[in-house]
């Protein structure tokens, strides 16, 4: 099933094409810089899609492992800050807890 019109498919091929047409960055940048995307975003075809452009650039398992790092350092940071946001707007003591 396709969800977009046929002209609206067209402009999301060409954009999500450009994409890989960097001007500033270089091609192990650009695969490092989707991978990390993809990872946050939860596309499981897109992580696996950079992580085969990855190995096939020699991208190193130490480079990948960096960014999952990063991703993971991202993601928690954003739950501690939910926390606390969810927290401190609901008046809730936490110092009260047990």
């Amino acid at each position: 099933m396709k969800i977009l019109t046929k002209k609206h498919e067209d402009l999301y091929d060409s954009f999500y094409e450009s994409t890989h047409n960097n001007e500033y960055l270089d091609t192990k940048t650009e695969i490092l810089v989707g991978l990390s995307a993809a990872l946050a975003m939860n596309c499981s075809p897109c992580t696996n899609y950079y992580l085969k452009v990855a190995k096939k650039e020699n991208i190193t398992k130490g480079e990948i492992s960096e960014v999952l790092a990063k991703v993971m350092a991202v993601a928690a940071g954003q739950k501690r800050l939910q926390a606390q946001e969810v927290i401190e707007s609901n008046g809730i003591d936490i110092e009260s807890f047990k």
